[in-house]
């Protein structure tokens, strides 16, 4: 495909995005319907989609408008490319640009500049301060890959040396042990031999953070209550070779975990809701609780644009709800530890301010909001413990 005939797909897909149909879903039907596109042509269509899922509003603000045709304009004008290059170029490449295209189009302004509802900017700076317009800006870029290395299986420069091997080049991160930032062929991780034979998961720093951060005996009895795919489940074992229940309330997201497990060599227990009822106590219960994800904005633009008042309310309440479900879980003297994607304090802290408030018997030993920045996403955790 020509470049012009990558952006014209992306606009097509972009249309369909718009009218309410999911971007990986627009994506996936579009490949289907297009076999001959490649996949550096389905890498580049993807990368067009997402880069202004991003920036919406402010490549809206330079195209004239939120079509598809018009953010990609405004996508060109951002780049810094003429948008004549492309429109009117041929090579199956999007018609050319009307008088009224080509005379539309202004700076953003306000909340614009930082792709964000003007409702939810406000709240965004309040909540970040001086961290605010950073933050914000971060999420209008892709977000780097980072990898977790499987210490019980190799060493991370041994690790490291493998991925180089197959081309992938990473960089260790200097705050985490078991983090490697890919810096070369990202796209390549998926096929490698580290991947494949279980040296590696792909998770944010920012997450493994948090996990390596714990203080967790050998042998502790630990609930996951809302594992999903199991990232943090098995970094729990790895790390400090604890046994681990996996719990979600769909257990469909889990549906993974055994697979995911077996490759790294590890020992994780799934858990439905009704055996959750049978279990003794456990040491520590780790609560990745829904939210509005926030903090990874970059990876699921959509969900930034979706997001409404109401629906961050009904996201507290939810909060409120798990949070204290699971801490029933968690035997006198044990652990609970509560964590968002989320740079949102209403999300956060004011979560374990309530909870606190409302369970005396539960002490606050610690808390630490990480933003979204060039190393990893924003995310949230606290440890708590019974007292």
């Amino acid at each position: 495909m020509t470049p012009a005939a990558r952006y014209a797909a992306a606009i097509a897909v972009l249309d369909d995005v718009l009218a309410g149909a999911s971007a990986e879903k627009c994506l996936t039907t579009w490949a289907r319907g297009n076999r001959y596109a490649g996949s550096k042509d389905r890498a580049a269509v993807r990368d067009h989609v997402f880069d202004v899922l991003r920036r919406k509003r402010s490549l809206g603000a330079l195209g004239g408008g939120e079509t598809g045709r018009t953010l990609i304009i405004g996508l060109l004008r951002h780049q810094g490319i003429d948008p004549d290059m492309i429109f009117g170029a041929g090579g199956y490449g999007p018609e050319a640009l009307s008088d009224a295209e080509l005379a539309g189009g202004r700076a953003p302004v306000g909340h614009e500049v930082y792709d964000m509802p003007a409702w939810l900017w406000q709240i965004w700076s309040a909540d970040l301060g001086a961290d605010a317009t950073a933050a914000a800006q971060a999420l209008q870029d892709r977000g780097p890959i980072t990898l977790r290395v499987n210490l019980r299986r190799a060493t991370r420069d041994a690790v490291q040396a493998i991925l180089a091997e197959d081309g992938i080049i990473c960089h260790p991160s200097p705050d985490v042990k078991t983090a490697l930032h890919v810096v070369e062929n990202e796209r390549k991780v998926q096929i490698s031999r580290a991947y494949v034979e279980g040296l590696i998961e792909v998770q944010d720093l920012a997450s493994q953070a948090a996990v390596a951060g714990l203080e967790l005996a050998a042998g502790s009895r630990v609930l996951d209550y809302c594992a999903g795919g199991g990232g943090k489940s098995l970094a729990l074992v790895d790390l400090f070779d604890c046994e681990v229940c996996a719990h979600d309330i769909s257990a469909a997201r889990m549906g993974d975990i055994p697979t995911r497990s077996a490759r790294a060599g590890v020992v994780v227990a799934v858990c439905k809701t009704a055996d959750l009822a049978r279990v003794d106590p456990f040491d520590a219960v780790f609560v990745d609780a829904p939210c509005s994800g926030s903090g990874t904005w970059r990876r699921a633009p959509e969900a930034k644009w979706a997001l409404t008042q109401r629906k961050l309310q009904e996201y507290n309440y939810l909060q409120i709800e798990v949070i204290t479900k699971a801490a029933g879980f968690v035997r006198a003297g044990g652990q609970l530890i509560y964590a968002t994607c989320s740079v949102l304090s209403c999300e956060n802290r004011a979560i374990i301010e309530a909870f606190v408030t409302a369970h005396p018997d539960w002490l606050l030993l610690s808390d630490d909001q990480r933003f979204p920045d060039a190393t990893g996403d924003g995310f949230y955790h606290s440890v708590l413990q019974k007292t």
